[in-house]
């Protein structure tokens, strides 16, 4: 998902599908801790219970550590995050790495790199244009040169002492290192895979959707019961995924008046808002097991920025079987709802427990969130409230 209030800039922290029945996560497995109301029964893989609401560390611990790498995937590991988010991108040799976006200008040391300065360019993408390094433009071996740095460095000075300590992964080697935590630890490490601008990179003849059902199936994560759950903006997208695999797969949802890129290209005109109506969300059940809504669109926010009343989203979409993971919770007052802010500091943290204790109030199966330690015990809250 993205800090960034623009469509082309989102990172989807989008919300994950848990798995709305056996079938959706496999025949057998636990149920879950009971959801608020409203929401179906949820179903873990593998005999692995998800909490609900679930914590889903978006793009890792990326309130601590530069997004995207192992540190920040590690620490929200071992803060005890129920899923890992990564968001992939294509090499020009066709493999995914996990970043943010496909512009690098901000997330590594690319401007640093003087070999690489032939290979800043103006591109446009999803119908915004970009100017930076981009991954496309380099192979797996020149990308592993590369380290990650923090993203929004005015926000996050403390994060900034990790530059350059972890390089770009690929989401195959998260594959493996979250094979080997789980057998450490016991239990699946979930992990959460967004196609990243899929109609954008298939035009290039890099699609995102035929090497990541290979990783997969490599992996015998192509089935029903994996502990991954597949994202994107693009339906289309999980529709095609739909027909190589059987992992759960998630509608990424932005703003009401948003057309998905892949309707734009298609003439589809449809927006976000037709498709939360009970119509778009039963043509959405028909290749997905959930949706991952900005949160305004669970409760809206007024022109001051203050919390409205829920809309009917939550229940509509129980209604349909989805499941719903809302993007994104962060601590820092720039990021929450006016209501709970505290104090003029942009950067300092709010009320973060009240903010977290609302949206879990209407029902929602988990949530993105950049600082999983605070998202835990908020959880651990409500549940106990909750009895």
């Amino acid at each position: 998902m993205s800090d960034e209030r623009r469509p082309g800039r989102r990172a989807v922290l989008g919300a994950a599908a848990l798995g709305a029945t056996a079938g959706v996560l496999g025949a057998g497995a636990a149920p879950a801790v009971a959801a608020g109301p409203a929401g179906p029964a949820r179903r873990g893989g593998k005999g692995r219970e998800l909490p609900v609401p679930a914590v889903i560390a978006h793009r890792g611990a990326s309130g601590y550590r530069p997004e995207h790498t192992f540190g920040s995937y590690q620490l929200a590991l071992d803060m005890g995050a129920d899923v890992i988010e990564q968001d992939l991108v294509p090499t020009k040799d066709g493999h995914l790495v996990c970043r943010h976006e496909n512009d690098i200008s901000g997330t590594t040391d690319v401007a640093d790199r003087p070999e690489f300065a032939d290979r800043h360019t103006t591109k446009t993408v999803d119908g915004e244009r970009h100017t930076g390094w981009f991954t496309e433009d380099f192979t797996l071996a020149e990308l592993r040169t590369l380290r990650a740095v923090e993203r929004i460095p005015q926000q996050r000075q403390q994060n900034t002492i990790y530059d350059g300590r972890w390089p770009i992964p690929t989401f195959e080697e998260v594959v493996k290192w979250a094979r080997r935590e789980g057998a450490r630890r016991g239990r699946p490490v979930w992990l959460h895979a967004e196609t990243k601008h899929p109609t954008y990179f298939r035009k290039l003849g890099l699609g995102l959707e035929e090497p990541l059902a290979r990783i997969l199936r490599k992996h015998r994560l192509h089935r029903a019961d994996a502990p991954v759950f597949l994202q994107s903006f693009e339906p289309t997208s999980m529709r095609r995924l739909a027909k190589l695999v059987d992992t759960p797969r998630v509608v990424l949802l932005w703003e009401a008046s948003y057309r998905p890129w892949d309707f734009v290209e298609s003439g589809d005109p449809r927006t976000t808002a037709d498709l939360i109506t009970p119509k778009g969300l039963r043509w959405i059940s028909g290749f997905a097991q959930g949706i991952g809504p900005l949160l305004d669109l669970i409760i809206p926010r007024d022109s001051e920025g203050r919390l409205t009343r829920p809309t009917t989203l939550v229940r509509d979409a129980h209604d349909r079987g989805l499941v719903l993971h809302p993007y994104t919770m962060r601590n820092e007052n720039s990021f929450l709802p006016a209501d709970f802010r505290r104090g003029t500091d942009p950067d300092a943290y709010g009320d973060v427990f009240g903010a977290y204790r609302t949206y879990f109030e209407t029902g929602i199966d988990g949530i993105f969130t950049d600082n999983p330690d605070t998202a835990l015990l908020a959880a651990e809250d409500f549940r106990r409230s909750h009895g």
